[in-house]
């Protein structure tokens, strides 16, 4: 989706030593370093295997739908755009079958955390009975209407440039950040009002990372790659960008191991037993991992939040915007950035039901109950943020060569003077095909 101000200062001209990122995340209980050590050793290697299994590798959507809020007139200009559904027979079979309709269940497993206690705050292992059909209440999707929704293997449909910008996609991020989630002011002490803004910021900027790292350098000659510069212009310019983006990554990792116990003892079952032994152990593999566990215990203290008078009334406010935001997805004018869009606000959701697990109306400690799709999402998201923050703590250092000189040439320039020049020296000796 498109860029559109968030109401963030750049930071000019200073370099990147000087801005470097150290210290405490705001609002979570780890530092940047760590964030940075246990993503680079732990969380990225093994979510760049998972999320290309079977399981995690199907993500069922709804691609056709109204717009709700405006007539949908966005429109893509690259073949890029469009997704590429699965026929039937490619997606794994059990996914064809219907899932329970609900669970009935006697233990509850989501522990809201008091201020004054030290309970373990995550899922109970007890509350495992299978995956259900249920809607999820942070977001507006009819998740059990299986009649509109297709699969689509998420390897064959990267999240990547597409083309798509321009006034449709300005508006959907402007009616995001202006109508659902206000920036909050300066002296907002307010945490609560602070989490959606953030996570939303955050996501904003990991799309933003990704539109970068599989950029369209040249299209007359279909070349892929890089655009730092506008890495640099969408998120590396204002620092705010870059924390929120580190708050969102730490907040749906708290959120994944919170729900430990629930998601060791799932059935990650496609009809490959190979395949789905792998992907159980490569759960086991992430969720049970001495280096996190020692290192970033607690991601984000989601008990902190919601207390006082006002606490119930501030989580359905936010619960309501999310929802509303959820919807906007719906609105975008692209199919590729629809699907991911969906997939990555349904990821947020699950986060968001996990640790506030309540939608308003059921008591706070009834247990959570996770659909396969949810699951799929979050574990999909995590992932993304992930490369996300890969890729900032890798490009942020090299940022002020490409900015020495001043004015920096656009990269799509430079690569189709390359292109040029070695065409010209070195084409002809390949033949005509150059």
């Amino acid at each position: 989706m498109g860029e559109s101000s968030r109401g963030s200062r750049g930071c000019f001209a200073c370099n990147w030593d000087q801005q470097k990122y150290t210290g405490i995340v705001e609002d979570c209980c780890c530092d940047y370093e760590t964030v940075e050590s246990i993503n680079e050793e732990v969380l990225y290697p093994l979510l760049q295997k998972l999320v290309t299994t079977p399981f995690f590798r199907y993500f069922k959507v709804k691609l056709w739908c109204d717009c709700p809020f405006w007539p949908d007139d966005g429109m893509c200009r690259l073949r890029d755009c469009s997704v590429c559904e699965c026929p039937e027979n490619e997606f794994p079979e059990p996914f064809r079958k219907p899932l329970h309709q609900g669970l009935k269940s006697d233990n509850p497993v989501c522990q809201e955390g008091k201020p004054q206690s030290t309970v373990d705050r995550t899922l109970d292992s007890r509350a495992f009975r299978g995956w259900i059909e249920t809607d999820n209440p942070w977001t507006n999707d009819d998740e059990t209407d299986n009649g509109e929704m297709t699969y689509v293997n998420l390897q064959l449909n990267p999240e990547r440039y597409t083309g798509y910008s321009g006034p449709s996609a300005r508006r959907i991020w402007d009616a995001v950040y202006s109508e659902n989630c206000p920036k909050y002011s300066s002296g907002e002490i307010c945490q609560e009002k602070k989490v959606l803004y953030k996570l939303i910021s955050g996501l904003h900027s990991s799309i933003s990372v990704h539109i970068a790292a599989d950029y369209l350098l040249d299209e007359a000659n279909n070349l892929w790659g890089q655009n730092l510069e506008l890495l640099y212009n969408r998120v590396l310019k204002y620092p705010d960008r870059v924390q929120n983006l580190y708050f969102t990554f730490l907040f749906v990792l708290r959120a994944v191991t919170k729900a430990t116990d629930y998601l060791e003892q799932a059935e990650y079952d496609t009809g490959n037993k190979v395949e789905d032994s792998k992907t159980q152990f490569l759960m086991k593999q992430l969720l049970s991992n001495p280096k996190l566990q020692a290192a970033c215990p607690l991601p984000f203290d989601e008990a902190k939040l919601w207390q006082g008078q006002s606490g119930p009334q501030l989580k359905q406010q936010t619960q309501k915007q999310f929802r509303n935001i959820s919807a906007l997805m719906d609105c975008v004018g692209c199919e590729k950035c629809r699907l991911w869009g969906k997939l990555q606000v349904l990821g947020l959701g699950t986060a968001l039901k996990i640790l506030f697990s309540v939608d308003g109306h059921n008591h706070p400690d009834q247990p959570v109950q996770l659909q396969r799709n949810e699951v799929i999402a979050l574990l999909n998201l995590l992932n993304r943020l992930s490369e996300s923050v890969k890729l900032v703590h890798e490009k942020g250092p090299s940022i002020e060569k490409i900015l020495e000189g001043g004015i920096v040439e656009p990269a799509a320039q430079k690569i189709t003077k390359w292109l040029r020049t070695w065409k010209s020296t070195i084409g002809p000796r390949l033949g005509k095909h150059f």
